[in-house]
Protein backbone atom coordinates (compact mmCIF):
# COMPACT_ATOMS: atom_id res chain seq x y z
CA UNK A 1 0.00 0.00 0.00
CA UNK A 2 1.31 3.43 -0.50
CA UNK A 3 2.38 5.34 2.33
CA UNK A 4 -0.07 8.77 2.05
CA UNK A 5 1.45 12.62 1.48
CA UNK A 6 2.74 13.76 4.28
CA UNK A 7 4.08 17.10 3.54
CA UNK A 8 6.01 18.88 6.86
CA UNK A 9 5.88 22.43 7.99
CA UNK A 10 8.89 24.52 8.78
CA UNK A 11 9.53 27.61 10.60
CA UNK A 12 12.54 29.76 9.83
CA UNK A 13 13.70 32.60 11.91
CA UNK A 14 14.02 36.21 9.75
CA UNK A 15 17.95 36.72 8.50
CA UNK A 16 18.09 31.90 8.80
CA UNK A 17 19.58 30.41 5.91
CA UNK A 18 17.28 27.84 4.28
CA UNK A 19 19.58 26.34 1.67
CA UNK A 20 23.17 27.27 0.83
CA UNK A 21 24.45 27.32 -2.80
CA UNK A 22 26.70 24.94 -3.64
CA UNK A 23 25.23 22.46 -0.54
CA UNK A 24 25.49 18.82 -2.24
CA UNK A 25 22.58 16.30 -1.70
CA UNK A 26 19.57 18.49 -2.43
CA UNK A 27 16.79 16.32 -1.51
CA UNK A 28 13.68 18.59 -0.48
CA UNK A 29 12.54 21.63 -1.91
CA UNK A 30 10.09 24.39 -0.04
CA UNK A 31 6.81 26.06 -0.55
CA UNK A 32 6.31 29.46 1.19
CA UNK A 33 2.96 28.85 3.03
CA UNK A 34 3.48 32.76 5.08
CA UNK A 35 6.29 35.49 4.81
CA UNK A 36 9.14 36.31 2.24
CA UNK A 37 12.80 34.73 1.13
CA UNK A 38 15.42 36.10 -0.56
CA UNK A 39 17.13 34.09 -3.48
CA UNK A 40 20.38 34.93 -4.02
CA UNK A 41 23.64 33.40 -6.36
CA UNK A 42 27.42 33.79 -5.87
CA UNK A 43 27.55 35.03 -9.54
CA UNK A 44 23.83 36.35 -10.67
CA UNK A 45 25.28 36.73 -14.62
CA UNK A 46 21.24 37.56 -15.13
CA UNK A 47 18.50 38.88 -12.76
CA UNK A 48 15.66 36.51 -12.39
CA UNK A 49 12.52 36.91 -14.43
CA UNK A 50 10.24 37.50 -11.83
CA UNK A 51 12.66 38.45 -8.99
CA UNK A 52 14.37 37.39 -6.17
CA UNK A 53 12.23 38.02 -3.20
CA UNK A 54 9.02 34.58 -2.99
CA UNK A 55 6.41 34.91 -1.18
CA UNK A 56 3.22 32.69 -0.31
CA UNK A 57 2.87 30.06 -2.93
CA UNK A 58 6.27 30.40 -4.35
CA UNK A 59 8.61 27.55 -4.66
CA UNK A 60 12.36 27.02 -4.70
CA UNK A 61 15.07 24.71 -4.24
CA UNK A 62 13.23 22.32 -6.92
CA UNK A 63 15.69 22.93 -9.56
CA UNK A 64 18.70 20.91 -7.12
CA UNK A 65 16.11 18.70 -5.62
CA UNK A 66 14.33 17.33 -8.69
CA UNK A 67 18.30 17.22 -10.75
CA UNK A 68 19.68 15.51 -7.99
CA UNK A 69 22.16 18.29 -8.39
CA UNK A 70 24.15 21.00 -5.73
CA UNK A 71 21.88 23.47 -4.81
CA UNK A 72 22.36 27.01 -7.44
CA UNK A 73 21.11 29.28 -5.60
CA UNK A 74 20.88 30.71 -1.51
CA UNK A 75 17.59 30.93 0.18
CA UNK A 76 17.56 33.01 3.05
CA UNK A 77 14.67 34.41 5.13
CA UNK A 78 13.76 37.95 4.83
CA UNK A 79 10.93 37.84 7.60
CA UNK A 80 9.93 35.06 9.81
CA UNK A 81 8.73 31.87 7.65
CA UNK A 82 6.79 29.07 7.58
CA UNK A 83 7.31 26.61 4.81
CA UNK A 84 5.72 23.29 3.45
CA UNK A 85 8.84 20.95 2.78
CA UNK A 86 8.17 18.47 0.21
CA UNK A 87 10.92 15.21 -0.21
CA UNK A 88 11.98 14.53 -3.98
CA UNK A 89 10.30 10.97 -3.20
CA UNK A 90 6.78 12.68 -2.62
CA UNK A 91 6.84 14.38 -5.88
CA UNK A 92 5.20 11.52 -7.47
CA UNK A 93 2.18 11.66 -4.37
CA UNK A 94 1.88 15.54 -4.75
CA UNK A 95 1.32 15.48 -8.62
CA UNK A 96 -1.36 12.55 -8.48
CA UNK A 97 -3.14 14.60 -5.63
CA UNK A 98 -2.47 18.08 -7.10
CA UNK A 99 -2.42 18.30 -10.76
CA UNK A 100 -2.48 22.08 -11.03
CA UNK A 101 0.55 22.17 -8.27
CA UNK A 102 2.63 20.17 -10.83
CA UNK A 103 1.50 22.24 -13.80
CA UNK A 104 2.57 25.76 -12.23
CA UNK A 105 5.71 24.04 -11.16
CA UNK A 106 6.44 22.77 -15.15
CA UNK A 107 5.25 26.02 -16.47
CA UNK A 108 7.50 28.22 -14.09
CA UNK A 109 10.41 25.91 -15.07
CA UNK A 110 9.37 26.19 -18.65
CA UNK A 111 8.88 30.21 -18.27
CA UNK A 112 12.87 29.84 -16.37
CA UNK A 113 14.37 27.74 -19.03
CA UNK A 114 13.52 29.89 -21.75
CA UNK A 115 14.65 33.15 -19.91
CA UNK A 116 17.97 31.81 -19.03
CA UNK A 117 18.15 30.23 -22.79
CA UNK A 118 17.70 33.71 -24.43
CA UNK A 119 20.38 35.37 -21.58
CA UNK A 120 22.53 32.70 -22.61
CA UNK A 121 22.05 33.17 -26.19
CA UNK A 122 22.58 36.82 -25.43
CA UNK A 123 26.00 35.60 -23.73
CA UNK A 124 28.11 33.11 -25.44
CA UNK A 125 26.75 34.12 -29.15
CA UNK A 126 26.44 37.50 -28.75
CA UNK A 127 23.26 37.70 -30.76
CA UNK A 128 19.67 37.88 -29.85
CA UNK A 129 17.43 34.60 -30.17
CA UNK A 130 15.55 34.93 -33.77
CA UNK A 131 12.21 33.34 -33.08
CA UNK A 132 10.39 34.17 -36.09
CA UNK A 133 9.23 32.00 -38.91
CA UNK A 134 11.15 34.12 -41.48
CA UNK A 135 14.56 32.83 -39.95
CA UNK A 136 13.45 29.15 -41.56
CA UNK A 137 14.97 30.49 -44.78
CA UNK A 138 18.09 31.81 -43.23
CA UNK A 139 18.40 28.11 -41.08
CA UNK A 140 17.68 26.13 -44.87
CA UNK A 141 20.12 28.31 -46.59
CA UNK A 142 23.05 27.55 -44.07
CA UNK A 143 22.29 24.00 -44.75
CA UNK A 144 22.32 23.93 -48.63
CA UNK A 145 25.61 25.43 -48.39
CA UNK A 146 26.49 22.43 -45.89
CA UNK A 147 25.15 19.81 -48.65
CA UNK A 148 22.94 18.73 -45.52
CA UNK A 149 20.21 18.60 -47.90
CA UNK A 150 17.76 16.65 -45.08
CA UNK A 151 17.79 19.52 -42.87
CA UNK A 152 17.73 22.04 -45.95
CA UNK A 153 14.36 20.48 -47.58
CA UNK A 154 12.78 20.60 -44.16
CA UNK A 155 13.61 24.15 -43.16
CA UNK A 156 12.02 25.25 -46.74
CA UNK A 157 8.87 23.38 -46.67
CA UNK A 158 8.16 24.88 -42.85
CA UNK A 159 9.08 28.18 -44.18
CA UNK A 160 7.19 28.17 -47.12
CA UNK A 161 3.81 26.23 -44.85
CA UNK A 162 4.34 29.33 -42.61
CA UNK A 163 5.12 32.36 -44.81
CA UNK A 164 3.16 31.25 -47.72
CA UNK A 165 3.45 34.92 -49.06
CA UNK A 166 7.17 35.18 -47.67
CA UNK A 167 9.66 37.66 -49.40
CA UNK A 168 11.80 34.12 -49.78
CA UNK A 169 9.12 32.10 -51.42
CA UNK A 170 9.51 32.00 -54.95
CA UNK A 171 13.61 30.83 -53.84
CA UNK A 172 12.44 28.72 -51.89
CA UNK A 173 10.03 26.81 -54.00
CA UNK A 174 12.55 26.85 -56.89
CA UNK A 175 15.36 25.53 -54.20
CA UNK A 176 13.27 22.82 -52.97
CA UNK A 177 12.39 21.39 -56.30
CA UNK A 178 16.30 21.38 -56.87
CA UNK A 179 17.35 19.27 -53.94
CA UNK A 180 14.25 17.23 -54.00
CA UNK A 181 15.91 14.09 -55.41
CA UNK A 182 18.93 14.21 -52.21
CA UNK A 183 16.28 14.41 -49.33
CA UNK A 184 14.62 12.31 -46.90
CA UNK A 185 12.78 14.29 -44.78
CA UNK A 186 9.59 12.80 -42.70
CA UNK A 187 6.78 13.88 -41.49
CA UNK A 188 7.30 17.38 -42.42
CA UNK A 189 3.61 18.16 -41.31
CA UNK A 190 4.01 16.37 -38.16
CA UNK A 191 0.75 13.89 -37.27
CA UNK A 192 -2.35 13.59 -35.39
CA UNK A 193 -2.59 10.02 -35.79
CA UNK A 194 1.27 8.36 -35.20
CA UNK A 195 2.20 9.13 -32.12
CA UNK A 196 4.80 6.54 -32.25
CA UNK A 197 7.32 7.73 -35.21
CA UNK A 198 11.01 6.97 -36.36
CA UNK A 199 13.20 9.17 -37.68
CA UNK A 200 16.32 8.55 -39.97
CA UNK A 201 19.64 9.61 -38.78
CA UNK A 202 20.34 12.92 -40.18
CA UNK A 203 16.49 13.79 -40.77
CA UNK A 204 14.81 17.15 -38.87
CA UNK A 205 12.05 16.26 -36.10
CA UNK A 206 11.84 20.19 -36.10
CA UNK A 207 13.80 23.44 -36.94
CA UNK A 208 14.49 26.58 -34.70
CA UNK A 209 11.86 29.55 -35.67
CA UNK A 210 8.77 27.35 -36.66
CA UNK A 211 5.52 27.19 -33.99
CA UNK A 212 5.69 24.27 -32.22
CA UNK A 213 2.93 21.60 -30.53
CA UNK A 214 4.55 18.37 -29.81
CA UNK A 215 6.81 17.41 -27.08
CA UNK A 216 9.14 13.96 -27.94
CA UNK A 217 9.91 11.64 -25.65
CA UNK A 218 12.89 9.80 -27.19
CA UNK A 219 12.71 5.28 -27.18
CA UNK A 220 15.34 4.46 -28.94
CA UNK A 221 18.47 6.57 -30.31
CA UNK A 222 19.73 9.78 -30.08
CA UNK A 223 18.63 13.50 -30.96
CA UNK A 224 20.56 16.37 -31.07
CA UNK A 225 19.50 19.98 -30.79
CA UNK A 226 21.47 22.63 -32.34
CA UNK A 227 21.22 26.27 -33.42
CA UNK A 228 22.14 28.29 -36.18
CA UNK A 229 24.42 31.65 -34.95
CA UNK A 230 26.23 33.58 -37.46
CA UNK A 231 26.30 30.80 -40.02
CA UNK A 232 27.65 28.44 -37.50
CA UNK A 233 25.53 25.03 -36.23
CA UNK A 234 25.98 24.72 -32.28
CA UNK A 235 25.83 21.62 -30.46
CA UNK A 236 23.27 22.23 -27.61
CA UNK A 237 22.84 18.96 -26.34
CA UNK A 238 23.04 15.18 -27.57
CA UNK A 239 19.86 13.87 -25.76
CA UNK A 240 19.00 9.95 -25.21
CA UNK A 241 16.79 7.25 -24.76
CA UNK A 242 14.42 8.10 -21.97
CA UNK A 243 14.56 11.77 -22.37
CA UNK A 244 11.93 14.34 -22.81
CA UNK A 245 12.91 17.70 -25.09
CA UNK A 246 10.24 19.97 -27.48
CA UNK A 247 8.39 20.71 -23.90
CA UNK A 248 8.71 24.44 -24.17
CA UNK A 249 6.90 25.03 -27.30
CA UNK A 250 4.21 22.74 -26.57
CA UNK A 251 3.76 24.18 -22.92
CA UNK A 252 4.03 27.79 -23.77
CA UNK A 253 2.44 28.44 -27.84
CA UNK A 254 5.77 29.92 -28.78
CA UNK A 255 8.05 29.38 -31.63
CA UNK A 256 10.84 26.60 -31.45
CA UNK A 257 13.96 28.21 -29.86
CA UNK A 258 16.14 25.43 -31.39
CA UNK A 259 16.39 22.41 -33.91
CA UNK A 260 16.07 18.91 -33.16
CA UNK A 261 18.03 16.48 -35.88
CA UNK A 262 17.98 12.55 -35.07
CA UNK A 263 21.63 11.86 -34.41
CA UNK A 264 21.41 8.57 -35.09
CA UNK A 265 18.37 6.36 -36.64
CA UNK A 266 15.67 7.54 -33.57
CA UNK A 267 12.81 6.09 -32.78
CA UNK A 268 9.92 8.56 -30.67
CA UNK A 269 6.70 9.32 -29.05
CA UNK A 270 5.46 12.35 -30.31
CA UNK A 271 2.79 14.23 -27.42
CA UNK A 272 0.34 16.95 -28.36
CA UNK A 273 -1.21 19.42 -26.34
CA UNK A 274 -4.61 17.12 -25.32
CA UNK A 275 -2.88 13.96 -25.26
CA UNK A 276 -0.44 15.77 -22.55
CA UNK A 277 -3.09 17.12 -20.43
CA UNK A 278 -4.42 13.54 -20.21
CA UNK A 279 -1.09 12.18 -19.20
CA UNK A 280 -0.71 14.88 -16.56
CA UNK A 281 -3.90 13.09 -14.71
CA UNK A 282 -2.98 9.31 -16.28
CA UNK A 283 0.52 8.87 -15.75
CA UNK A 284 2.13 11.15 -13.30
CA UNK A 285 5.41 9.66 -13.36
CA UNK A 286 5.62 10.89 -17.04
CA UNK A 287 5.09 14.27 -14.89
CA UNK A 288 7.96 13.43 -12.76
CA UNK A 289 10.47 12.77 -15.03
CA UNK A 290 9.95 15.95 -17.21
CA UNK A 291 9.79 18.06 -13.84
CA UNK A 292 13.77 16.23 -13.45
CA UNK A 293 14.66 16.73 -16.77
CA UNK A 294 13.61 20.00 -16.93
CA UNK A 295 15.35 20.89 -13.76
CA UNK A 296 18.23 18.81 -15.22
CA UNK A 297 18.46 21.39 -18.11
CA UNK A 298 18.06 24.92 -16.18
CA UNK A 299 20.60 23.48 -13.29
CA UNK A 300 23.04 22.99 -16.35
CA UNK A 301 22.05 26.38 -18.29
CA UNK A 302 22.98 27.96 -14.57
CA UNK A 303 25.77 26.25 -14.84
CA UNK A 304 26.81 27.45 -18.58
CA UNK A 305 26.15 31.26 -17.78
CA UNK A 306 28.54 31.05 -14.73
CA UNK A 307 30.95 29.42 -17.40
CA UNK A 308 30.72 32.60 -19.74
CA UNK A 309 32.38 34.73 -17.27
CA UNK A 310 35.82 32.97 -17.46
CA UNK A 311 37.90 35.61 -18.62
CA UNK A 312 40.73 33.22 -19.76
CA UNK A 313 38.77 30.58 -22.96
CA UNK A 314 41.32 28.07 -21.56
CA UNK A 315 39.47 27.85 -18.38
CA UNK A 316 36.21 28.26 -19.27
CA UNK A 317 37.03 24.71 -21.62
CA UNK A 318 38.39 22.92 -18.93
CA UNK A 319 35.22 24.47 -16.78
CA UNK A 320 33.27 22.80 -19.75
CA UNK A 321 34.49 19.33 -19.48
CA UNK A 322 33.77 19.92 -15.72
CA UNK A 323 30.32 20.65 -16.74
CA UNK A 324 29.85 17.59 -18.33
CA UNK A 325 31.15 15.21 -15.97
CA UNK A 326 29.16 16.11 -13.09
CA UNK A 327 25.73 16.92 -15.88
CA UNK A 328 26.40 12.96 -16.11
CA UNK A 329 27.08 11.73 -12.56
CA UNK A 330 30.77 10.45 -13.93
CA UNK A 331 31.80 9.63 -10.12
CA UNK A 332 35.49 11.24 -9.55
CA UNK A 333 38.19 8.80 -9.03
CA UNK A 334 42.07 9.49 -9.50
CA UNK A 335 43.30 7.19 -12.88
CA UNK A 336 39.69 6.56 -14.30
CA UNK A 337 39.23 7.12 -17.37
CA UNK A 338 36.22 8.41 -19.23
CA UNK A 339 34.86 8.75 -22.92
CA UNK A 340 32.80 12.01 -24.00
CA UNK A 341 30.21 11.37 -26.43
CA UNK A 342 31.35 14.35 -28.76
CA UNK A 343 34.86 15.25 -30.30
CA UNK A 344 36.79 18.51 -30.37
CA UNK A 345 34.86 20.10 -33.07
CA UNK A 346 31.39 19.95 -30.65
CA UNK A 347 33.67 20.56 -27.53
CA UNK A 348 34.16 24.10 -29.48
CA UNK A 349 30.82 24.64 -30.14
CA UNK A 350 29.43 23.63 -26.69
CA UNK A 351 31.93 26.68 -24.83
CA UNK A 352 30.37 29.11 -27.75
CA UNK A 353 34.10 30.61 -29.17
CA UNK A 354 34.62 31.70 -32.59
CA UNK A 355 36.01 29.02 -34.36
CA UNK A 356 39.28 30.04 -35.05
CA UNK A 357 39.77 30.90 -31.49
CA UNK A 358 38.50 27.69 -30.33
CA UNK A 359 40.17 25.56 -32.40
CA UNK A 360 43.47 26.78 -31.05
CA UNK A 361 42.35 26.20 -27.42
CA UNK A 362 41.11 22.73 -27.97
CA UNK A 363 44.38 21.68 -29.61
CA UNK A 364 46.43 23.34 -26.25
CA UNK A 365 44.00 21.34 -24.00
CA UNK A 366 44.25 18.06 -26.15
CA UNK A 367 48.10 18.26 -26.03
CA UNK A 368 48.16 17.29 -22.21
CA UNK A 369 49.18 13.56 -22.64
CA UNK A 370 46.12 12.22 -20.66
CA UNK A 371 44.09 13.37 -23.74
CA UNK A 372 43.45 10.97 -26.73
CA UNK A 373 40.62 11.67 -29.80
CA UNK A 374 39.77 8.18 -30.75
CA UNK A 375 37.00 7.64 -33.31
CA UNK A 376 36.36 11.20 -33.26
CA UNK A 377 35.75 10.89 -29.42
CA UNK A 378 37.43 12.98 -26.80
CA UNK A 379 38.61 10.42 -24.14
CA UNK A 380 41.19 11.26 -20.85
CA UNK A 381 43.20 9.01 -19.05
CA UNK A 382 42.31 10.42 -15.58
CA UNK A 383 39.03 12.02 -14.68
CA UNK A 384 40.91 13.73 -11.92
CA UNK A 385 42.97 16.28 -13.92
CA UNK A 386 39.56 17.62 -15.20
CA UNK A 387 38.35 18.23 -11.82
CA UNK A 388 41.85 20.07 -10.47
CA UNK A 389 42.23 22.20 -13.74
CA UNK A 390 38.61 23.04 -13.75
CA UNK A 391 38.86 24.15 -10.00
CA UNK A 392 42.50 26.05 -10.49
CA UNK A 393 40.87 27.99 -12.99
CA UNK A 394 37.94 29.10 -11.09
CA UNK A 395 40.25 29.85 -8.57
CA UNK A 396 41.77 32.47 -10.51
CA UNK A 397 38.29 33.69 -11.85
CA UNK A 398 37.41 34.46 -8.34
CA UNK A 399 40.37 36.28 -7.12
CA UNK A 400 40.26 38.52 -10.72
CA UNK A 401 36.70 38.96 -9.75
CA UNK A 402 37.63 40.25 -6.55
CA UNK A 403 40.30 42.36 -7.20
CA UNK A 404 38.13 44.13 -10.04
CA UNK A 405 35.64 44.75 -7.25
CA UNK A 406 37.78 45.93 -5.17
CA UNK A 407 39.15 48.52 -7.67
Amino acid sequence: MDSPLQLSFVNFKKDSYIIVEGKQNADRFFIVKAGKVRISKEVEVVEEEDGNVMGPGDFFGVVSTMSSHSHIETAQAITDVTLISVHRDQYGMLIEKNTPVAMKIIMGFSRRMRFLDEALTRLTLKSTAEIDPSHLFKVAEYYVRQSQYNQAFYSYYQYLKFCPNGMQAPAAKERLEKIKPFSKAVYLDGSNEEFNRFYPKETMIFTEGMPGSELYIIQKGSVKITKIVDNTEVLLAVLKTGDIFGEMALLENKPRSASAIAFEDAYMLAVNKANFERMVKAQPQIVTRLTQLLAERIWFIYKQLANTLFSDPVGRMWDALHMQLEKNRVPVRPGASYTFDFGPKELVSLVGLPINEGNIVVQQILSNKMFRVIDNKITITDISEIVKQAEYYRKMQKIERSRKDSK
